[in-house]
């Protein structure tokens, strides 16, 4: 299985079979209590940053939908400072990536970009939403629309991952959030290039 058909499979692209439900972006407020579990019982600082992942359309609607996510996140930026921008990466997915030191500003930025997507009918192209930590490396929680559950992601150097960070977390974080039980779901989103999955 190449890369490409290990993302579609593991973020619910591949057969409608892999979705549990439909794109449920209030699902992400979960992080609004997690990150704190993050904090004071883990030591994981956030970093500041956090993405949402699409695969685009070819169509004039698809590209005005982005339109109004821009537009709406432009907006917000004004009343929160969370900055916006708009990544296409190596492998064909588009990216919002949203930075700003308020988590909480984070989740309801990375909410609102979803819930238009939704709104405009393009839910089913909904990937993954991610939230940055910090802590002697990058950690991510990802969140996958079609699975409508989260998993750990604790890349490392040389295109590893640091699975006992990872299973920590989970054993810490579920029930807290809706934690992906089938780990072959749990993909790993490594950068092209730099540090982050969008990169």
């Amino acid at each position: 299985m190449g890369f490409l058909d290990g993302l579609r499979s593991a973020l619910g692209m591949s057969a409608e079979a892999d979705a549990t439900r439909d794109a449920d972006p209030d699902d992400l407020f979960g992080m609004s209590t997690a990150h704190l579990t993050m904090e004071a019982d883990l030591g994981f600082d956030p970093a500041g940053v956090a993405a949402l992942c699409f695969s685009g359309v070819d169509s004039t609607d698809f590209a005005n939908a982005v339109e109004e996510v821009e537009a709406i996140l432009d907006a917000g930026e004004v009343e929160t400072g969370t900055e916006a921008r708009f990544v296409d990466d190596s492998h064909g997915y588009e990216w919002v990536v949203l930075e700003d030191p308020d988590f909480e500003d984070l989740v309801t930025s990375v909410h609102f970009a979803a819930d238009t997507l939704i709104e405009r009918g393009y839910g089913s192209r909904l990937l993954a939403a991610l939230f940055g930590f910090e802590k002697d490396g990058p950690v991510y929680w990802v969140y996958s629309f079609r699975r409508g559950a989260y998993y750990p992601f604790a890349p490392r150097a040389g295109n590893e991952r640091d699975s006992s960070v990872e299973f920590k977390l989970e054993s810490v974080l579920d029930g807290e959030l809706d934690v992906e039980e089938d780990k072959e779901y749990w993909y790993p989103l490594w950068p092209s290039t730099g540090t982050h999955p969008w990169e």
